[in-house]
């Protein structure tokens, strides 16, 4: 297969939603159609009975969350598909703003209960930012929940997003019959056997037909009628283009943990799904043909093997191919790098591959080279915008609960900070350590961590700050900045990278450094430099 071809045939896309959405059982009922796994492990909040495919770290088990996303990739009707899946809990939300800059699409799971809710609205907006194509799959309908019309308008409103349904449910709750698919012009009746792999699809060329009546009974038949009319009325037919630039995004319904409208899911977005995009880098626009080999870190995950202690750095291919054995530039640090195991995974496991194409996802051994951030050449010198770190908003003292294990808390912090999970501050008065995370769970998160996978103890003692700033001067040499250093000592620091980061106790703290000195420029997000 010609190497165009091979680019052509990659879908990478993420899995984003609210905890609870579904999302994982999706992206597992998804593997199950391509056929990479047998059996799914079903879900159960807090109760994981057998551990969702995508979750494989411990802790992840233990909670019935997502804490880390993960990178699934198996092959469907000749198409290459590599998922992400995302932490849903706003927790981790930074990890999935991360995984956001390398995906060239994204399936938004909404609940039928709940709705549109904060964490999905979130994640939409950074979508929408960057203008990535969406899907919806609005899940659950097997249970009860608001009616269809009514979410259509909740995503429209609440998410800022132009719909178009390209299938329908048949009743919902206790009464949902099944679904109606627009695109395949077809039915599937919903049996309820969630062991059943592939329900059984009627194809109806013509709803108008007597032979849905006798499918369904005449009075969901007229409904659905009525209904699919006053969709075609309402909603805008569906157009590629503009689902591909992000102004129009196609809504299936279904209920992934019984199996049910998932291959319609799929079957329609490897269809219409992008493939690989082209990528803005700091001195020109990449583009994912190009023969010449691109692509960038956007997470580092320390210990995906306990027994090994290895580092993985995930690397987006923007273009060209990955091969093994072969030196690439490493931009930031200038110097070119071998790679001779490079892995391509299916959650915790990974093989080696030869070659990676545009749109793949590629795991390298790391020693400590990478960064979030990095990219990686055949010898340009350019860098991939828009990885981001964001302001923490909880932040804590960590101390030593066992000094005898020092050093194994040192390298435990120092890896688990490489892999963004959190950020590290050390104070500029005192050299005390202070983590700061977007979440608390976090910190849950990273004591586990430290005991499980590097054998040390912290605590934790809160520190009194509400936002970080990084400090950029105008001029570092002006008598302004040294008086702002000398005023606010207390609360500088200096992030992982040796940036100046003002730790600021309270808004208003904010608000008056900025008036009272100018030419400081404080910001609450750096891009990975």
């Amino acid at each position: 297969m010609s190497y165009i071809n091979e680019i052509e045939r990659r879908r990478t896309f993420g899995v984003i939603a609210h905890p609870d959405a579904g999302k994982t059982t999706l992206t597992e009922k998804l593997l199950l159609f391509g056929g990479a796994i047998q059996e799914a492990g079903a879900v159960k909040s807090n109760k994981i009975k057998k551990g969702a495919t995508s979750d494989f770290m411990e802790i992840e088990r233990q909670r019935g969350i997502s804490v880390a996303t993960s990178v699934l990739a198996f092959n469907y009707k000749d198409k290459k598909i590599n998922i992400l899946d995302t932490p849903g809990h706003k927790d981790f939300a930074e990890d999935t703003y991360r995984t956001l800059t390398a995906v060239d699409s994204v399936i938004v799971v909404v609940d039928v209960a709940k709705g549109v809710e904060e964490q999905t609205e979130k994640l939409v907006e950074v979508c929408r930012m960057r203008n990535i194509p969406m899907i919806v799959f609005i899940n659950k309908l097997d249970r009860e929940g608001k009616d269809a019309f009514d979410l259509l308008d909740e995503v429209e409103t609440k998410l800022g997003l132009k719909v178009t349904p390209l299938s329908f449910p048949i009743g919902m709750g206790y009464d949902f019959k099944g679904i109606y698919n627009i695109w395949e012009k077809n039915v599937n009746l919903f049996s309820g056997d969630s062991r059943k792999n592939i329900e059984e699809t009627i194809a109806i060329a013509d709803i108008s037909s007597p032979e849905l009546d006798e499918l369904i009974g005449d009075k969901p038949a007229n409904k659905l009628r009525e209904e699919l009319e006053l969709v075609t009325e309402v909603y805008p037919s569906f157009d590629r283009e503009a689902y591909l630039n992000g102004d129009l995004q196609p809504v299936f319904f279904g209920s992934a943990l019984n199996n049910f409208g998932v291959r319609e899911l799929l079957d329609c977005f490897i269809e219409i799904a992008p493939s690989p995009r082209a990528k803005e880098s700091d001195t020109r626009l990449v583009d994912s043909h190009e023969s010449k080999f691109s692509g960038f870190v956007f997470k580092i995950h320390a210990n995906m093997d306990p027994k090994h202690r290895d580092r993985i750095a995930f690397v987006k291919i923007v273009s060209g191919t990955f091969e093994r054995n072969k030196p690439y530039q490493h931009v930031r640090l200038g110097k070119n790098l071998k790679f001779s195991s490079p892995n391509a995974f299916f959650a915790e496991k990974k093989e080696i591959v030869d070659i990676s194409y545009a749109g793949d996802i590629v795991g390298l051994h790391d020693t400590g080279n990478f960064k979030i951030g990095d990219t990686l050449t055949e010898g340009e010198m350019m860098s991939f915008k828009g990885i981001p770190a964001f302001s923490p908003e909880h932040f804590r003292y960590i101390n030593n609960a066992d000094p005898l294990k020092s050093k194994q808390l040192e390298k435990g912090v120092d890896q688990l900070m490489d892999e963004g999970v959190a950020q590290l501050f050390t104070l500029e008065m005192n050299g005390r350590k202070v983590i700061g995370t977007v979440g608390a769970l976090q910190y849950e998160v990273i004591q586990y961590r430290l005991e499980h996978e590097y054998g040390a103890k912290c605590t934790y003692e809160n520190f009194p700050a509400y936002k970080a700033c990084w400090v950029e001067p105008t001029d570092p040499k002006n008598e302004e900045f040294a008086e702002f250093k000398r005023i606010k000592q207390k609360f500088l620091a200096k992030d992982k990278f040796g940036a100046l980061v003002f730790l600021a106790d309270s808004e208003f703290s904010i608000q008056m450094s900025q008036q009272k000195y100018p030419s400081v420029k404080l910001h609450y997000v750096s891009e990975y430099k």
